[in-house]
């Protein structure tokens, strides 16, 4: 594991050995110069976790409280006409938030056997319900009411013992209704009660009680990054917490530091750039295309196909980023069979050719210009090319025009398959034999992968 928290250099003086240790400050400048920690860039592969108290009415959307009182949505006006008593109010919901069924154990078996690296739960969202017995959100979580269980502990507790899975905390900085929040904004964001009295204090709360390795913050309600106080915090994060050396942060720390300042980017929720970044950065996406959260109203094409999400993988992983692939459990517990096929059929991908996602850095191609479909990645440790082709030729060969290759010293095997024929082509590339193989030979249903040694 690559140590983040600044260049270290050992200095010996009359035989002591001292280590001086960069500080970072509280300045833009100082902690963009952070390096990443190495865990992260190899890992490629996360997955995110949208539970609260929007999965209890499980309906159109994790963001239903502010679409139902705050933009008064017609379709979920409608619903809570429809199906519950007049005077019935959000916080009706939370003792609803049973989690009788939740098994962490189980969970993190689950997300293991998808072959992610890591996972980041929401341990609150915009409606400022905590998983976890927050000492600044008293009777709003989900000790006091509800579940009456730390579910941020369960989750953390299970996960530590599997040593493959790192654990992420998300937190929202602003809530949508919160007093304090609404005075903040009234006053243009010139007090700052909310962030002082509620948001700052529960983020040091969890950074000290579950010492997560990523911390994704979201949710800055319009206001700048001076009234979170982002890089005061940020800067005792790099240089004092217990987590300052394997922490990952992302770019969401107050409006307009998307895609400019902190960690890792995200730049927009499910973004694709379809080229190679100059800085690290992370896809966050869904399965259902239609919400973060949990939907009883969601339809079959609502999902994405496996198939979908090993492409949205592959190209992510090409072009330099890592996936952070999200699933909506319900309120009480459980995560439906359609997301637990999906994780699992893509463990079972990443099982045949994960040699080619896992610690591969963009190689000096992404995709290739005469095979559409196509993409890159490079292996360092293998010294190799790899080509992950996302539909398998049907005239039985396949051309690379990106790898320089020599009759000599090229070989090109398909991965859980063995080495195959090849021939150079006139214009440069090179022209690959693919087996003729029954469904049962195959060695995966999705997406295949050509290892390329001995080619540049």
């Amino acid at each position: 594991m690559a140590v983040a928290h600044s260049l270290r250099f050992v200095v010996l003086l009359l035989g002591v050995t001292y280590c001086i240790c960069k500080r970072y400050e509280p300045t833009w400048e100082s902690i963009d110069s952070r390096p990443i920690p190495g865990w992260y860039d190899e890992a490629k592969l996360g997955i995110f976790i949208h539970w609260g108290v929007f999965s209890v009415p499980s309906f159109g959307s994790e963001w239903f409280w502010w679409y139902w009182q705050g933009r008064k949505l017609q379709p979920y006006v409608d619903f809570m006409n429809k199906n519950y008593p007049p005077g019935f109010t959000y916080a009706d919901f939370a003792p609803m938030f049973t989690a009788e069924f939740f098994d962490a154990k189980q969970w993190v078996d689950m997300f293991a056997s998808s072959g992610a690296k890591y996972i980041v739960l929401t341990t609150k969202h915009h409606e400022g319900f905590t998983l976890w017995g927050s000492k600044y959100s008293f009777n709003w979580n989900a000790v006091d009411v509800g579940p009456r269980r730390d579910l941020v502990d369960e989750l953390a507790s299970a996960l530590r013992k599997n040593t493959d899975l790192h654990l992420g905390l998300y937190h929202s900085l602003f809530e949508w209704f919160h007093p304090l929040f609404r005075e903040d904004a009234a006053n243009v964001f010139k007090t700052n009660y909310f962030p002082t009295t509620k948001s700052l204090p529960e983020l040091y709360e969890l950074i000290m009680k579950y010492k997560p390795e990523v911390l994704w913050s979201d949710g800055d309600g319009g206001a700048p990054d001076k009234y979170w106080n982002s890089t005061g915090f940020l800067a005792w994060l790099y240089n004092e917490s217990p987590v300052k050396d394997t922490v990952v942060t992302n770019d969401r720390w107050g409006a307009g530091t998307i895609c400019q300042h902190g960690g890792y980017y995200t730049c927009s929720d499910r973004y694709s750039p379809g080229h190679l970044l100059k800085h690290k950065w992370e896809s966050c996406m869904t399965i259902d295309k239609r919400s973060w959260g949990f939907r009883r109203d969601a339809a079959l094409q609502d999902y994405l196909s496996t198939e979908e999400i090993i492409k949205s993988l592959v190209e992510t992983v090409s072009c330099g980023g890592n996936l952070l692939l999200n699933v909506g459990p319900t309120h009480d517990g459980r995560i439906v069979p359609i997301f637990e096929e999906r994780l699992r059929q893509l463990g079972q991908w990443m099982k045949v050719n994960g040699e080619a996602i896992y610690s591969t850095t963009a190689w000096r191609a992404q995709n290739d210009t005469v095979t559409p479909a196509l993409w890159y990645t490079y292996g360092p440790n293998e010294k190799a090319v790899y080509a992950i082709t996302l539909s398998w030729p049907t005239n039985g060969s396949i051309i690379l025009g990106a790898p320089k290759v020599s009759a000599g010293q090229t070989q090109v095997a398909l991965l859980g398959y063995k080495q195959l024929k090849w021939e150079p082509v006139a214009a440069g590339g090179l022209r690959v034999y693919m087996p003729q193989l029954s469904p049962s030979e195959m060695p995966c249903s999705w997406a295949w992968t050509l290892k390329l040694t001995g080619a540049s």
